[in-house]
C-alpha cells in the first residue's frame, strides 16, 4: 500500500472540493453535514448478485479479477462487474468519475444486493465527492473491504448513517476462516464473538494470534475505524464519523512507528482519542523501525496515547492486513473485553 501517494491525492482531491461540486451527480453530498440516524443494509442470501467494483488502486494482474469473481461465486454469488472496474489510470483503477459513478451504480442496481471492493491500495478518499448519497441511503446494501476501503466505509457511516463490513477484498485470502465469517456473519446473521484463533501449533503455549492487554475493562459502543493512515488522512472532512462513545479498531501495513505515532497525535490532537470508550488495535504488517537514532515501540506508543485515557483497550486482534481476519461491521454496536482480548456484536446488524 503506498500511503504517501495516497496522501498526497487525497489532499489534492480535498483541495479541488469546489471545483468538483458542478460535477457531482444530482443528490450527492460534498460538504453536506453528517447523517445523524444509523441504516442497517438488507440481508444478503444465497443465490443473489453482487457487484464486483474496484474503487481504489488498479489490479495488476487480470487474472486476479477472474480469482475474485470465481471466488464470489464459489460463495453462491452471481457476479455482475462494474463497467469500469478493469480500468488503469496511472496507479488508479480508472478516473475518479468513473470509479464513483461504478459504487453509485451498484448501489442504484435493483439487481444488485451487495457491493464486493476488488481490493484496496489507494485512491478511495478521490471519489468521496462524488458519491450519491443520498441514493445509497435508499438503497442500502451491505459493502465488504478493507485497507484502503476504509474511506468508503467512514463516508458511508458519516454521510448515510450506513453499517458496513471491514473484511477481505475481492482478491484477498478467502480461507476457510474468512469463509466461515462470512457465512455465519451474512448468510447466518449471528451475533458475531470476535476471539482470536487459538491453535498452538505444537507449541507449549500460544505464540501466534496473542492478544495484549493495554488497560483491562469493559465497554460498549458503536465501532468505527479500519485503516490508521487512512482514516487520519480523512480528518477535517465530513466523510470522518463522529468519534463520541465509540468503540475504535484500527490497524495498518508497512509504517515505521514514528508514523504510527504521528497518526496517532493526529487522532489526540483533534479530539478524537478523548471522545472515545474503547480501543481495539489489530495487525501493524511489517511495521518495523528504519534506521536512525532508535524508534519507540508500539507499545510505548500506545501507553503515551491510550494507556492515559484510561478506557478498556487491547492490541492483536485479527483485523488487518493478514490471512485471516476478522469481517468487523462499521457502525455496529458492540461490547469488548479487553481482559479477555474479545467484543462481540450486540444487535443485529441487518435489516429484519
Amino acid at each position: 500500500m503506498d500511503k504517501r501517494q495516497f496522501l498526497k491525492h487525497s489532499a489534492l482531491a480535498l483541495s479541488l472540493l469546489p471545483l468538483t461540486a458542478c460535477a457531482v451527480p444530482a443528490g450527492a453530498a460534498t460538504a453536506r453535514p453528517q447523517a445523524t440516524g444509523r441504516i442497517l443494509p438488507k440481508p444478503l442470501r444465497r443465490g443473489d448478485t453482487v457487484g464486483l467494483i474496484a474503487s481504489s488502486a488498479a489490479v495488476a494482474d487480470l487474472e486476479d479479477l477472474v480469482i475474485a469473481r470465481e471466488t464470489l461465486q464459489a460463495l453462491g454469488f452471481k457476479v455482475k462487474s462494474g463497467r469500469f472496474y478493469n480500468e488503469r489510470r496511472g496507479h488508479l483503477a480508472g478516473r475518479d468519475e468513473d470509479r464513483a459513478a461504478d459504487l453509485n451504480a451498484m448501489f442504484a442496481d435493483p439487481e444488485v444486493k451487495a457491493v464486493i471492493c476488488a481490493r484496496g491500495g489507494s485512491g478511495a478518499a478521490r471519489i468521496l465527492p462524488l458519491l450519491d448519497y443520498q441514493m445509497i441511503r435508499r438503497n442500502p446494501k451491505p459493502l465488504l473491504g478493507y485497507s484502503d476501503i476504509t474511506a468508503l466505509h467512514n463516508a458511508l457511516l458519516a454521510q448515510c448513517g450506513l453499517v458496513s463490513f471491514h473484511g477481505p477484498n475481492g482478491i484477498g485470502s478467502w480461507n476457510a476462516f474468512n469463509v466461515d465469517q462470512f457465512e455465519r456473519l451474512f448468510f447466518n446473521q449471528e451475533l458475531m464473538q470476535y476471539q482470536n484463533e487459538q491453535d498452538l501449533k505444537g507449541e507449549l503455549v500460544q505464540r501466534e494470534n496473542r492478544t495484549r492487554v493495554i488497560t483491562g475493562g469493559k465497554a460498549q459502543g458503536q465501532l468505527i475505524g479500519g485503516n490508521l493512515t487512512v482514516l487520519t488522512a480523512l480528518a477535517g472532512t465530513p466523510y470522518l464519523p463522529d468519534f463520541q462513545d465509540k468503540i475504535l479498531f484500527l490497524e495498518d501495513i508497512e509504517e515505521q512507528p514514528y508514523r504510527i505515532d504521528r497518526m496517532m497525535s493526529t487522532l489526540k490532537l483533534m479530539g478524537a482519542l478523548d471522545k472515545i470508550k474503547g480501543f481495539i488495535f489489530g495487525d501493524c504488517n511489517r511495521c518495523t523501525p528504519g534506521n536512525g537514532w532508535g524508534s519507540l515501540t508500539l507499545d510505548e506508543i500506545f501507553a503515551d496515547f491510550i494507556k492515559p485515557l484510561g478506557i478498556p483497550a487491547y492490541r492483536g486482534a485479527m483485523i488487518g492486513h493478514i490471512p485471516k481476519q476478522f469481517i468487523v461491521p462499521v457502525g455496529a454496536m458492540a461490547e469488548m473485553d479487553a481482559d479477555a482480548g474479545t467484543f462481540r456484536l450486540l444487535e443485529p446488524v441487518f435489516q429484519s
